[in-house]
């Protein structure tokens, strides 16, 4: 008798529930911490299912899915918008972490999605470096229109001006240390390295949106296809169109990994600056009728093409492989 096992992951506490002979067979919940890993290690090893499935969601799934997959579990880790059309196919009528954790099981069972496989330590350290200094980064953007708004008031206490600059001086100072620590784990890893010198070979990625880069995509597994990536960056297209009545304008559907698109973003805007190439598609696509924000968007998603291209090819960056010289010529 196969058992299926689906995992409901909170910030506090993370549900278990096991299924056999297509019903629910039980449940259990555990703390969100080391030890909860360990005992959830040794019950499943005692149920041992035939599959463990939980949801991408938040920041706690990971550690959680890598203890997994080290005790040599078979668990795969799914897209939560897959989850949710599972959970609405099933006309679920409440949602609660126990029917989650049920649900989970169920879709183990039913779908048999394929395993994960986890990123090993150095790559999950440098994508921790990365997301910090993307937050630190957005945080000093903030004390700057800050420092702007103080400075454009008539009257501003000096204390606050001094505030707000040491604020700033500070986090400039942190960013700069967490960029030398990237920066030397990166000495440390050849394989890493070489990617980021050829994430460099594009115009319009330095050091800084290599590292924003790598840290996302380093995590990946190398098996993915160029759509698949575009999709787990949220880049991907969404039409909605239903009959005559029902036809809204495409638009992104965002429903992916909001750090990788803030890494492509100044990337994206320096290739139409400095691109040929990418500024004659970016033209080309304004013409047509598609509003700035949009053909950018489209820059960076050919972008996010090309730079998985050099990650699983060992190759550097050609934009003539994505950008057409028909726009060129019809600039």
């Amino acid at each position: 008798m196969k058992t299926f096992a689906g995992i409901d992951v909170g910030a506090k506490t993370f549900v278990l529930a096991w299924r056999r002979d297509g019903r629910t067979a039980g449940q259990t919940t555990m703390d969100q911490s080391p030890e909860g890993h360990r005992q959830l290690v040794v019950r499943l090893r005692a149920l041992q299912p035939e599959q463990v499935v939980l949801e991408a969601t938040g920041v706690y799934y990971l550690d959680l899915a890598v203890a997994l997959a080290q005790a040599k579990l078979a668990v795969s880790v799914i897209n939560p918008r897959s989850f949710h059309h599972f959970a609405k196919l099933k006309l679920s009528p409440s949602k609660t972490d126990s029917l989650d954790a049920q649900l989970l099981a169920e879709y183990a069972e039913r779908m048999q999605p394929p395993r994960w496989t986890p990123p090993d330590t150095t790559q999950l350290a440098l994508r921790d470096l990365g997301r910090q200094i993307n937050r630190l980064t957005a945080t000093r953007t903030q004390a700057k229109n800050r420092l702007h708004a103080l400075r454009a008031k008539r009257a501003t206490l000096a204390l606050l001006l001094k505030d707000e600059l040491e604020a700033i001086a500070t986090l400039d100072q942190r960013i700069e240390r967490l960029t030398q620590a990237a920066c030397d784990l990166l000495a440390q890893h050849s394989e890493l390295a070489e990617q980021a010198q050829r994430l460099q070979s594009a115009k319009g990625v330095g050091l800084a949106s290599a590292i924003a880069l790598l840290a996302e995509l380093a995590v990946l597994p190398s098996t993915l296809r160029a759509p698949q990536v575009a999709r787990y960056a949220g880049l991907d297209v969404r039409l909605c169109q239903s009959g005559t009545s029902v036809h809204k304008a495409p638009r992104i559907s965002k429903a992916g990994n909001a750090y990788l698109r803030a890494a492509l973003y100044m990337p994206a805007l320096c290739a139409v600056r400095h691109d040929p190439r990418a500024r004659a598609f970016y033209e080309a696509l304004q013409r047509r009728g598609k509003k700035k924000l949009q053909a950018l968007c489209a820059v960076m998603r050919k972008l996010l093409t090309g730079l998985w291209a050099c990650l699983k090819n060992h190759q550097s960056f050609d934009s003539t492989k994505l950008f057409s010289d028909i726009h060129l010529t019809h600039g």
